[in-house]
């Protein structure tokens, strides 16, 4: 499956990018995660979310279709 990948804020400084395209096959946004981390090692060092489709999902979550992940930095403020 095609995933395009979005960084913000702090994430875009660690990654030097704003935006990816990944082709990946089924799988867990902990090991979405993991992957991105070793593409881009200054990510193990920071807190982020992640949105699938512009909804906050947890590390467990399966993507299992072409889908915009977001890797958000903490919100300040409520």
């Amino acid at each position: 499956m095609q995933l395009t990948i979005k960084y913000f804020g702090m994430l875009v400084e660690a990654t030097s990018i704003s935006e990816e395209q990944l082709q990946i096959d089924s799988c867990s946004v902990s090991e979405l995660v993991e992957k991105l981390i070793h593409q881009h090692p200054k990510l193990n060092k920071k807190d982020f979310k992640v949105a699938i489709d512009q909804q906050l999902v947890d590390r467990s979550h399966v993507i299992n279709t072409n889908a915009e992940i977001a890797l958000l930095p903490p919100f300040a403020g409520g």
